[in-house]
């Protein structure tokens, strides 16, 4: 039992940055990070780190960008100019020399040589920036090791425990020599010794399985602690891959233990194991020991969820007793989630603190986002997760973790309304598989309260979260962000014009006395375009006075606000999308009426959210033009579309998500969101109708003239973005959209008996 005490009063929980900057090697194709964010090549990113408030940031001196054909050629300005700008912002680096990575083309991590150039590089970093105290020389080199040497992914590709082990000894010994390297410069450098730090649970037949995972998990550890002999839980395992014991013996003789042990920490840190494979998707499952099973997250598995990080920080303390540092928090997730995420990681650092655990810092991972680690950088697939700034934009725009990050640093109480909620890895509809009975073991560690105590019960001493209000409650708008804000565990309401009237300011105000929103998304408002030409003020008061009355009203009470726009503002006279900052020129009534919509609103409240799209189509409204093609054209019947008019579709799921993530971000002025691929309508139907697989021979182009429109229409009305390019392709939204459109319902019962597939 630890003596508990509180730690805050030595020292506060630092806040730390990190910068992904994996540079892996698939076959003889690198993937560098950097390069993918833009870090390579911007020099004011420093600025924005400082902005943020750490003190701290691991940030790279990569070998294989600096020194890639030998020290005597090695090129220094990249890494002089920004850590010269680290030390004048007060931001201390931690210097990390391989990240993910296997060296220069000429060594990899099962070649002798690896070790000893890592080391003699690490010394040219030293004698050139001898003001750099915290080194990592080698990121997870046990999680490398099982990725390069066990599962083939990365160089040099093996699939066996000899090269696995192979690579793990030789990244440790390389941590070894570079310390030693680096010392001789400055003797009271500092090791920060990073990995990956989860646990396995398991059923009773793959025990065995899960307690070698639990032990394997510590072996990089071991090794630099000089923990590795006869007596270690792993001996035998580690003779029996044929390795020279003098190999293992050389780190008891040459211990580098870790001035600070690195814990690195996600949602798939924790796995379950489990012999009946049926129960899981088959992507999950394997074979052990001759034995199928299936190994998946505890968070999509286990019934009850498994406490998080803060018994693992206890487990680590317990077994080396060194200083501890959360080196990487961070979660591909939407943006409510990433806060949920780093607020849970902080609080359960602070309580394991308190319970006497040195734990010195958290670090926020990935400032720059990172790409395709949801393939583990196998390939290039443009899937990006933003963090505290999200490079989509032409320069790195700060997300609401940027302001979490501040408010952190500062000692500030977190403001943000949606911290109130829990993450989707804590809420009921995060299985992919019938639910899981717990281990009693794991089961017993939630029950008791350890960590964070996660069993949050509502209704005792916790505020009412302040919700978001959905303005046009039976609009497809409206019902798609409601339907979005409950996947998402977003407070919400959906208020019909009984509810709020939003062209009445007495009605307005009522609302916003009874419900305290912190936001508000105006879904309502005339949308028949036709029909607005002979019915203006309507039009008028529902598209461009309402608008406006709500946008005063949200500035007095700093509420935020999202409104709808059309790309039917613009003339369609050019040839090319339009972009926000063009010239607004509509051609009919509706067109007219969203553009004054636009303009008094950021006049009344210049922190709204415009938002201008087009084209909807999505899954839940059966009346859009894509649903309509699609069944006429499955049944034979003929379907006439525009070819003299060009859209830019929007797929609404998308469309929903994208708002949101904006709206907890806070931002404001006009933005374009679209799917963004300029089409006609008879083009849109016929990319539609051959991604399912539908005969479309009976789909007939006509023209705008034929169309018999009451109101004119631009020609061209595509939308582009110089913003930020947000939402997916076309083509993706369209595969996802037929595949929902497939999809039978299924009753809850069902799905949770496992039998359609859950």
């Amino acid at each position: 039992m630890h003596t508990h005490k509180n730690v805050d009063s030595i020292a506060p929980l630092a806040l730390w940055g990190g910068l992904e900057c994996t540079v892996n090697r698939v076959r003889d194709q690198y993937f560098h990070q950097l390069d993918r964010n833009g870090h390579a090549g911007r020099d004011d990113d420093i600025e924005r780190f400082a902005s943020l408030g750490i003190s701290a940031i691991r940030y790279p001196i990569l070998w294989e960008r600096t020194a890639p054909d030998g020290l005597a050629n090695a090129d220094w300005s990249w890494a002089d100019a920004r850590l010269h700008a680290l030390k004048g912002a007060g931001i201390a680096p931690i210097a990390g020399l391989v990240h993910h990575g296997s060296g220069p083309r000429h060594t990899s991590l099962t070649d002798p040589g690896f070790a000893t150039g890592l080391a003699e590089y690490a010394g040219a970093v030293a004698g050139r920036y001898p003001w750099i105290t915290h080194y990592t020389p080698v990121n997870e080199p046990l999680t490398t090791a099982r990725f390069s040497g066990l599962y083939g992914l990365w160089y040099p590709h093996g699939r066996d425990d000899r090269t696995f082990i192979e690579a793990l000894l030789n990244q440790s010994r390389a941590v070894v020599l570079a310390m030693r390297a680096i010392r001789v410069v400055n003797p009271d450098a500092k090791l920060v010794q990073t990995d990956d730090l989860g646990k396995t649970y398991s059923t009773g037949a793959m025990a065995k399985v899960a307690t070698f995972y639990n032990e394997r998990r510590w072996l990089g550890w071991d090794l630099l602690c000089g923990m590795v002999g006869p007596d270690h839980a792993l001996w035998t395992y580690l003779l029996g891959t044929g390795i020279d014991p003098a190999e293992l013996l050389w780190f008891r003789d040459n211990p580098c233990p870790p001035d600070i042990i690195g814990v690195n920490y996600y949602v798939t840190s924790e796995r379950w194991l489990d012999h009946r494979i049926g129960r899981y998707p088959p992507q999950f499952t394997g074979v052990a020991d001759g034995v199928p099973f299936a190994d998946i997250e505890t968070a999509r598995s286990l019934a009850t969820p498994t406490p998080g990080i803060a018994p693992l920080l206890e487990e680590i303390w317990d077994r080396y007793r060194l200083p501890l540092v959360v080196t990487e928090a961070h979660i591909d997730a939407l943006r409510e989630d990433q806060l949920r995420w780093l607020l849970e990681i902080w609080q359960a650092s602070r309580q394991v603190r308190a319970n006497g655990v040195d734990v010195r810092a958290v670090t926020v991972w990935a400032l720059l986002g990172s790409f395709d680690w949801n393939s583990l950088v196998t390939r290039c697939s443009s899937h990006y997760e933003p963090g505290p700034f999200d490079v989509r934009s032409p320069l790195p725009r700060p997300t609401a973790l940027a302001g979490m990050m501040q408010e952190l640093a500062a000692g500030k109480t977190l403001s943000h309304p949606v911290l109130h909620g829990q993450g989707w890895w804590r809420r009921p509809g995060r299985f992919l598989c019938p639910p899981v009975a717990s281990p009693a073991a794991l089961t017993s560690i939630a029950v008791s309260g350890q960590g964070q105590g996660q069993k949050q019960k509502q209704g005792q001493g916790r505020p009412v979260p302040k919700p978001i209000l959905i303005v046009g409650a039976n609009g497809t708008l409206g019902r798609a962000f409601a339907r979005v804000c409950e996947q998402r565990n977003l407070a919400h309401h959906r208020l019909s014009r009984a509810d709020m009237d939003i062209a009445d300011p007495v009605s307005v105000e009522q609302a916003l006395q009874r419900f305290g929103p912190w936001a508000i998304v105006n879904a309502s408002g005339y949308v028949r375009v036709d029909a607005a030409e002979n019915d203006v003020d309507r039009c008028f008061r529902e598209n461009a006075h309402g608008p406006a009355v709500l946008a005063a009203a949200c500035a007095r009470h700093g509420v935020h606000l999202t409104t709808f726009s059309s790309d039917l503002v613009f003339d369609g006279r050019q040839n090319n999308p339009y972009v926000e900052t063009d010239a607004v020129a509509p051609i009919n009534i509706y067109g007219k009426s969203k553009a004054e919509g636009e303009r008094t609103v950021l006049d009344c409240n210049p922190g709204a959210l415009v938002v201008r799209t087009s084209s909807f189509f999505g899954p839940w409204d059966h009346f859009n033009f894509v649903f309509q093609a699609l069944g006429a054209l499955e049944t034979g019947a003929p379907f006439a579309a525009a070819n003299d008019i060009t859209v830019s579709p929007t797929y609404v799921p998308d469309l929903v998500h994208t708002c949101l993530d904006l709206i907890i971000d806070r931002e404001s002025g006009v933005w374009h969101l679209t799917n963004g691929h300029p089409v006609t309508w008879l083009e849109f139907a016929n990319k539609a109708a051959d991604q399912a697989g539908i005969d479309c021979s009976r789909l007939e182009s006509q023209s705008a003239a034929a169309c018999n429109y009451v109101a004119a229409r631009p020609q061209y009305s595509a939308l582009h973005s110089k913003r930020a390019l947000l939402l997916p392709t076309l083509d993706d939204a369209l595969g996802r959209f037929l595949a929902a459109r497939a999809e039978r319902p299924v009753d809850a019962a069902s799905r949770l008996r496992g039998n359609d597939g859950a």
